[in-house]
């Protein structure tokens, strides 16, 4: 298995809690790990395409490590 494809059912993971929590009510709990889950998909989706982007480019792509939850975080939409 590629790493491409850990990140892929790492993405689906996160996206099914999420979607789980969603149908299940707003708790302040569940509140809570909905932010978060959506910081960690934002990660998991960042180092997908910048690893995407490293092979166009011709560089290696298992050089490119997971950035910072604040810096994905602070990315211009």
């Amino acid at each position: 298995m590629s790493q491409d494809d850990e990140i892929h059912q790492r993405i689906t993971a996160l996206v099914d809690e999420e979607h789980q929590l969603r149908d299940s009510g707003a708790s302040p709990e569940h509140v809570q790990r909905l932010r978060e889950l959506e910081r960690q998909l934002d990660q998991a989706w960042d180092l997908l395409r910048r690893r995407q982007a490293a092979r166009e480019f011709g560089k290696d792509d298992s050089e490119v490590t997971e950035q910072p939850e604040s810096q994905v975080e602070g990315y211009l939409q």
